[in-house]
């Protein structure tokens, strides 16, 4: 073998390649009304949802705001269900995002 081509092996194994993760939540749109985000939490609560996390003294109870508390649990919702985009509508108050939700000890799980 050349030494041109054990240089090249050489140069190609000291690479690292980042790994890519195509991770997505679901959160609530910032302009959703409180009547929708309380109906969202409502439904999904309802649905299989635990909801203990954002109740008081749960880890995600703060920042104790209906969008706080709907995000997350529309997010466990739709990693629940599949990650379906029908599991993120929620009447047109749902929508993704890419960059992780998460808020101290308040994981959003993917």
């Amino acid at each position: 073998m050349s030494s041109q081509v054990l240089t090249l092996l050489l140069l190609l194994s000291a690479v690292t390649i980042p790994a890519v993760t195509c991770r997505q939540w679901c959160m609530a749109m910032p302009d959703t009304s409180d009547e929708q985000l309380q109906a969202n939490i409502d439904y999904c609560c309802s649905n299989g949802v635990d909801c203990n996390q954002i109740k008081p003294g749960g880890v995600c109870f703060e920042p104790d705001t209906l969008f706080d508390h709907a995000s997350y649990v529309m997010n466990a919702y739709y990693q629940s269900h599949g990650r379906i985009m029908d599991s993120c509508r929620f009447n047109r108050s749902g929508c993704f995002t890419f960059a992780d939700p998460s808020i101290g000890s308040c994981i959003y799980y993917t």
